[in-house]
C-alpha cells in the first residue's frame, strides 16, 4: 500500500535532488523512497547498537561475578 505525503524540501536540497535524479535517470519518488529506506536502516542499526551497548554494560557486571566464581573453583583444584 502506498501513502500520499506532502513534503516541503529546502530549495537547495530540492535542486540537488533534481540534478541527481536527472543524471541517474530515476523517478524522483523512487529516489526519495530509497533515500528514506536507507536512512531508516541506518537509524535502526544505530538504535540497536545503542541498545546492545546498554545491555552489554548491564550484563558485564554479572559476567565478572561469574568469572570470579569460576576462578575460585579453579583455585580450589
Amino acid at each position: 500500500m502506498k501513502k500520499n505525503l506532502s513534503l516541503k524540501l529546502e530549495d537547495n536540497i530540492f535542486q540537488e535532488t533534481e540534478k541527481i535524479v536527472t543524471k541517474i535517470k530515476k523517478n524522483r519518488n523512487r529516489y526519495i523512497n530509497e533515500a528514506i529506506e536507507f536512512y531508516n536502516r541506518l537509524h535502526k542499526r544505530r538504535l540497536l547498537s545503542k541498545q546492545m551497548s546498554k545491555e552489554s554494560k548491564i550484563v558485564a557486571k554479572d559476567s565478572l561475578k561469574v568469572l570470579a566464581e569460576f576462578e575460585k573453583l579453579n583455585d580450589e583444584d
